[in-house]
């Protein structure tokens, strides 16, 4: 049986979209499902546009989201060279190859023909294909032409009728007239190949077998076609996915939200949950189970039951994934996931002890369930560290003016102050005391303190609260945390 082999061809000009990691997602459970091969080639034909930062930032976020490769640049394989830069000599053997055979011809048409040309046939309400014009000239006096030094694109002979037919995997029988194809470039008058000519080429030489890529090329895989026919090479079998889209059903842009594999690793989205959420735009795996692990999803996935209609990019649902997969997480993990976050927003030490360590994996574990991303969590912990009762809302000011309020917290400042090594058990004690000799309970009794421990009408809850409070004013923080003590005696100034 004949060993798949499939490839992630991207072009080193941005960041890496979602929808091309989509794909090369796709690509990577195919071949690990079907315990095949996954070659990763870079496509920098494109020399203007193309740098090395983007090449290395790709191979970054790849790496980020869980993919790796059997063969590519990084480390090579029985494939390479496996950047189309550096395979122009070859490209140049097949063309020499074509044009001896006359499958081929020099173009010496001018942008400013071509657009010309292309024009007059909108006009006459045409399709803008080339007419061939330079397909009669005698091959000896094209190559002498080119020897003298005039510039000249090389075409593809293809014939003036009939169609072409392939079998899509996920969208079955497609066919094309050959009218509107006609000569596509294979090579530019600047001696680079066309994206169309050099991945049959590389395909072809790297025994591809699958090619499963987007929607977007399905025009091109005509002139593939045409391209392997008349370099008598077999070609692969073509799965094109459906275009990733926004929810109103435009492309995915900018304007939508975070659209690149980094930004949404700079949002604290974690990489196991984009990996099970990308896994999730046009496949879906039986039984309806959403959440699952990437050994999960390889062994699930099935690229015959991917759809052909557009899969809607929903930012919410993303979140609620990723809030699954944050939930799966050990403490220290969170803890350390957490981390950078907080360090950035200079609320953590650089340098972390083992009891900083504890306190976060405690603080992670109640603070997951109330955040969507890793991103959010130096906004919540803000809730811990800054106290000011200066700044009390206007609405929690005038609940301490409630009947209970003054004497419950007159009576709790009295107390708490004597109490050494503070902490939950004996605030529940105290607060049963003060029910006692107050009458005050139910709300009348708690919503006081709370305001008097957190300067707030609502937060966590406080036997949460107070143990991250007192264990957290015993260690050394950029910003302090202030302990109940302290914060009942600045509360206290209000009731005056």
């Amino acid at each position: 049986m004949e060993k798949i082999r499939v490839r992630f061809a991207p072009s080193p000009t941005g960041f890496l979209h979602v929808g091309n990691a989509r794909t090369a997602l796709f690509n990577w459970l195919f071949a690990r499902k079907k315990k095949g091969v996954l070659i990763l080639r870079v496509e920098d034909t494109d020399i203007e546009r193309s740098a090395a930062k983007y090449e290395e930032r790709l191979i970054e976020d790849l790496c980020w989201l869980g993919l790796d490769w059997d063969e590519g640049p990084d480390m090579g394989g029985q494939s390479g060279p496996y950047r189309q830069s550096l395979r122009l000599e070859i490209y140049k053997d097949y063309t020499e190859r074509l044009l001896e055979e006359e499958k081929a011809y020099y173009c010496f048409c001018s942008p400013e023909e071509l657009e010309r040309e292309r024009e007059k046939a909108i006009s006459s309400g045409k399709m803008p294909v080339y007419s061939g014009k330079c397909c009669s000239i005698p091959s000896n006096k094209a190559r002498q032409r080119v020897s003298s030094g005039e510039q000249a694109a090389v075409r593809l002979r293809t014939p003036d009728e009939g169609s072409i037919s392939y079998n899509d995997l996920v969208r079955g029988t497609l066919t094309f007239d050959l009218k509107l194809i006609g000569d596509p470039i294979l090579v530019r008058s600047n001696g680079l190949p066309s994206y169309n000519y050099a991945v049959v080429i590389d395909d072809s030489l790297m025994q591809i077998t699958h090619v499963i890529r987007g929607e977007d090329h399905i025009s091109n895989t005509p002139r593939q076609i045409l391209v392997y026919q008349a370099l008598s090479l077999k070609p692969p079998q073509f799965a094109h996915l459906s275009l990733v889209m926004g929810k109103d059903n435009t492309r995915l842009s900018k304007r939508h939200g975070a659209t690149s594999v980094d930004q949404f690793e700079k949002q604290g989205i974690l990489s196991s949950a984009l990996f099970n959420y990308l896994a999730l735009l046009g496949w879906a795996p039986p039984e309806g189970k959403e959440v699952l692990t990437r050994s999960e999803l390889t062994e699930l996935f099935d690229l015959e039951k991917v759809s052909r209609h557009s899969a809607i990019f929903d930012y919410d649902k993303l979140t609620w994934v990723n809030r699954q997969h944050m939930q799966r997480l050990s403490s220290r993990e969170k803890a350390e996931l957490a981390y950078p976050f907080l360090k950035e927003a200079k609320l953590f030490p650089d340098q972390m002890t083992e009891a900083h360590w504890e306190w976060l994996e405690k603080a992670a574990e109640v603070l997951v369930e109330r955040i969507d991303s890793f991103s959010e969590f130096p906004r919540k912990v803000r809730e811990i560290f800054e106290f000011s009762p200066s700044k009390m809302e206007e609405e929690v000011k005038k609940e301490l003016k409630a009947e209970c309020a003054s004497r419950v917290i007159r009576l709790f400042i009295e107390k708490v102050s004597e109490i050494k090594e503070f902490d939950y058990v004996k605030f529940t004690s105290l607060a049963k005391d003060i029910e006692k000799k107050t009458g005050c309970r139910g709300r009348n009794l708690y919503h006081p303190l709370r305001i008097a421990l957190t300067a707030k009408g609502s937060g966590l809850d406080l036997d949460k609260f107070i143990p991250l409070v007192e264990k957290g004013a015993r260690l050394d923080f950029p910003v302090p945390v202030k302990n109940c003590a302290q914060r009942v005696s600045e509360v206290s100034s209000l009731l005056e």
